[in-house]
């Protein structure tokens, strides 16, 4: 009898992840015979323990694995081919072991949008949207997010020099959409829609931003989940705005990866709805 193919969810921490849930459960709903599972990378490790799992076919053949923090930087550096999005964020959360070469995607950005617009309810297209940071995280929502249609899209970053590169990179695709670069302590007022993409709620640090970012009934979403993200959620309600955490995301762009490795688009409203109440998750 075969093996299922196997897939992973590569990074450091990894204990936590429920990409494991979410592809089971995409898995079930689309008969496709795979098992996915943690990969914890040591921090200076990150590329050999990637190679050895895809080289290990003891148990099956190995066919992906999604990459999450902090190693998003890395994992596009380790394909041999890219699709346009990983590209022009120059990081990956998903990679795909062809036999003719590595490629690396970025669904982070798609996952982000179509939680915003289907999920949340909130159009994007006209409105004024903060994002905040510039790492691996903020990289892959970029390009979707501008595509999206936004008036106005503001990045807030302590290194502005980080986040200019982040910003010249998407100047092509940016043409219709006012695109600029700021201080996290002097990023205007405000906005329809702010995104935490910083690991700030991951630390457990305080918002990176002040509350008259937000602007009367604004959706906050914070890209963590769980506990991670309920500081960010209860500042954000404690100012009239609505809070959301990244599980939402989470699914979206879990579901991307999914079709781009089986060929299948699994429905996710269903499975956001068990991973909630799987978690216990009161955000919405």
């Amino acid at each position: 009898m075969a093996h299922p193919d196997r897939y992973a969810v590569a990074g450091n921490p990894v204990e936590h992840s429920q990409s494991p849930f979410i592809h089971a459960e995409f898995a079930r709903q689309t008969r496709q015979a795979m098992v996915y599972g943690r990969l914890l990378c040591p921090l200076n490790g990150f590329a050999e323990t990637v190679r050895g799992f895809a080289a290990d076919t003891s148990a099956g053949a190995v066919r992906g694995c999604n990459v999450t923090v902090p190693f998003k930087f890395e994992a596009y550096a380790l394909a041999a081919r890219h699709t346009p999005r990983a590209t022009l964020a120059r990081a990956a959360n998903t990679l795909r072991f062809d036999a003719g070469g590595w490629l690396a995607d970025n669904t982070d950005g798609i996952g982000l949008v179509r939680d915003i617009e289907r999920n949340a309810g909130v159009p994007l297209a006209g409105a004024r949207v903060l994002l905040i940071g510039a790492g691996g995280a903020a990289a892959g929502a970029l390009g979707p997010l501008l595509a999206a249609g936004p008036a106005e899209l503001v990045v807030a970053n302590r290194t502005l020099a980080k986040a200019q590169q982040l910003v010249e990179r998407h100047r092509d695709v940016s043409a219709s959409v006012a695109l600029s670069v700021r201080p996290p302590g002097d990023c205007g007022r405000g906005f329809d829609v702010v995104v935490n993409a910083t690991a700030s709620s991951l630390q457990g640090d305080k918002v990176p931003v002040g509350a008259g970012v937000l602007g009367h009934g604004a959706l906050a979403l914070d890209m963590m989940y769980g506990q991670a993200a309920q500081g960010f959620i209860a500042w954000a309600e404690a100012h009239g705005a609505r809070g959301r955490d990244g599980l939402g995301m989470l699914v979206e762009q879990a579901a991307e990866a999914f079709g781009l490795w089986r060929g299948v688009q699994p429905d996710t409203a269903p499975v956001l709805a068990a991973l909630r109440e799987r978690l216990g998750s009161q955000a919405s």
